[in-house]
């Protein structure tokens, strides 16, 4: 019986060192190799400061930048440990708000933002303006969202909206190979070619 035991304990630690250990630091290490960038975080830098990843979604509140979607992401209120407070692209929390289409707190949430946003039934505001993603964190926007905001940057930055349209057309990705997904344009891309276009 102790020959099984001895056996057990020895395959249950060399598998644990195998594929808890050694297995991840290979892929680790491969992935670096052949995706530097990516496994790094897909991380935008400028002027050697990181500002960002064009995996996660930033809170840009500025008319004079365009918005991505609501996030849903909470963190714990320093006040209170026991209760949470919005924190918009929250990495640490990812998550949506778990409310269906029948709760009134997501009606009223989304009433609120379509008025915010200026609404009008002959311009009615894309749906990923108003909703948020299933993990809180998308990074980005549909290009009629992308579109919906060309008047309101345009405006805020006085530049013809001819420009902003030309940039979002520039910064829309297809779908991936061809097939899969929607059509989207990535927020802090699209923001950081809007700035870069301002200093020229």
């Amino acid at each position: 019986m102790l020959r099984h035991i001895r056996a057990s304990i020895v395959l249950l630690l060399s598998m644990t060192l195998l594929l808890g250990l050694v297995y991840p630091l290979a892929l680790t290490g491969v992935s670096r190799a052949l995706f530097p960038a990516q496994a790094a975080g897909s991380l935008i830098e400028r002027d050697g400061k990181t500002i960002g990843s064009s995996l996660i979604g930033q809170n840009f509140t500025s008319d004079r930048y365009f918005h991505g979607r609501p996030s849903a992401t909470t963190d714990t209120d320093p006040n209170d440990a026991t209760k949470t407070v919005p924190a918009p692209y929250n990495a640490a929390a990812s998550s949506g708000s778990n409310l269906g289409p029948t709760s009134k707190a997501l009606v009223d949430r989304v009433r609120e933002d379509v008025g915010k946003l200026g609404g009008a039934a002959d311009k009615p505001v894309p749906a990923d303006l108003v909703t948020t993603s299933g993990s809180g964190l998308d990074p980005d926007i549909s290009p009629a969202a992308a579109a919906w905001q060309v008047a309101r940057v345009a405006k805020a930055r006085n530049l013809p909206e001819a420009v902003m349209r030309r940039l979002v057309a520039q910064h829309t990705q297809g779908r991936v190979f061809g097939l899969l997904g929607e059509p989207r344009v990535n927020v802090l891309q699209l923001n950081l070619a809007l700035d870069a276009l301002a200093k020229r």
